[in-house]
């Protein structure tokens, strides 16, 4: 249960740092107006608070981890959102990345 959790709240961070960002792009690079971009502020001071609910104790670790979510996340933010295709090596760079975020976040370890 503990890593359906932790997955999870890794998913919500994605969503509202990835959307965030997206939305103050949207709002100051698509000149959509300042209520976008004031969204986007809002959905990323959000995010600060999600890592906060990890199980993990080790802000270090959390954010670290949370690294990997946040590529791959991009990567599928990008095709969904602005139609960009990644490639075979986008794929892989992000498969890579969540692979390191497993081991940093959910790896077992004795004490710590």
């Amino acid at each position: 249960m503990t890593i359906l959790r932790s997955a999870t709240l890794f998913v919500l961070a994605a969503i509202l740092e990835i959307g965030g960002a997206w939305l103050v792009w949207q709002g100051v690079r698509e000149h959509r107006g300042w209520l976008w971009a004031a969204g986007g502020v809002i959905a990323l001071g959000a995010y600060g608070f999600v890592a906060t609910f990890q199980p993990d104790a080790h802000f270090g670790r959390v954010l670290a981890a949370y690294g990997g979510i946040f590529v791959a996340g991009s990567i599928l933010w990008g095709a969904v959102a602005d139609g960009y295709r990644p490639d075979r090596w986008d794929i892989t760079g992000a498969l890579v990345c969540l692979g390191g975020m497993a081991l940093i976040v959910w790896a077992p370890r004795n004490g710590g």
